[in-house]
């Protein structure tokens, strides 16, 4: 750039293809055009003193994507794939958010709700850059992630996660967080809705719901939206990419 010339060409990137095994079928995709966003990771879902846990929720299997996350977001990275973290995380004084989203989080009118502390000061319920918002502490962000609050169960709805990763030129999202049936399901399926090629990491997904709604959205993600991999797919490929010309002659570019 300079005081007569913009250069608006994006800078060349060799492609990384990775062939993975997959459900409905084994998939090859591109790592350069890849990013994996992890869905609400954060300590009111998924730590014992946080807002699930003090309303009597159960919150073991929320915390089972953590293991699988640790082995496989290092990998990841050094392979240059964008990380997004997105976590709910409201404005303090919840301006956005309509009564039929509070009513979700306070049916009873009793419970507190978004804002409100989960315990006797405690962090406030929920808001951005609150305690109750950032990810827990086993999974530590690095630099260079990509942080976006939302809002919806969608990702998508009224935040920039859709411009943040066009302007990466991502085309390839896989999924990984909590719930698996609620907020990763949402968000899986407006990306898709938006263009982008959607895979859930199974087991790098899970939800405080009963067994058989991780089930049918592990089912409906295979049939209706995209694919469903494990995490230890992509770390066993990464030992093996596929060769970037064959990558290119077979997607019609050699």
């Amino acid at each position: 750039m300079s005081s007569e010339h913009v250069d608006l060409r994006r800078a060349p990137v060799a492609p990384l293809p990775v062939t993975v095994d997959a459900r409905p079928q084994r998939l090859t995709l591109d790592l350069t055009r890849t990013a994996v966003v992890v869905v609400d990771m954060q300590n009111d879902f998924c730590h014992p003193d946080g807002w699930l846990a003090s309303i009597g929720v159960d919150i073991t299997p929320a915390r089972r994507p953590i293991a699988p996350l640790r082995r496989v977001l290092p990998v990841l990275r050094a392979a240059g794939v964008a990380v997004v973290w997105l976590n709910w995380g409201n404005r303090p004084d919840a301006a956005n958010l309509p009564p039929g989203v509070l009513h979700v989080y306070n049916p009873d009118g009793a419970s507190g709700g978004i804002g409100a502390p989960a315990r006797p000061g405690g962090s406030p319920t929920l808001q951005a850059g609150s305690w109750s918002a950032a990810i827990v502490d086993e999974l530590a962000a690095q630099p260079g992630d990509v942080h976006v609050d939302k809002y919806r169960m969608s990702g998508f709805f009224d935040t920039p996660l859709d411009a943040v990763l066009r302007n990466l030129m991502v085309t390839t999202l896989l999924f990984a967080g909590v719930n698996s049936d609620q907020c990763v399901l949402a968000t899986l399926t407006d990306a898709a809705c938006l263009g982008y090629d959607v895979v859930l990491l199974e087991d790098c997904a899970a939800t405080t719901s009963p067994p058989f709604c991780h089930d049918a959205t592990v089912y409906n993600v295979a049939q209706c939206f995209g694919f469903v991999a494990s995490s230890a797919s992509f770390t066993d490929s990464l030992a093996d990419p596929v060769d970037p010309v064959a990558f290119a002659e077979s997607a019609g570019q050699g």
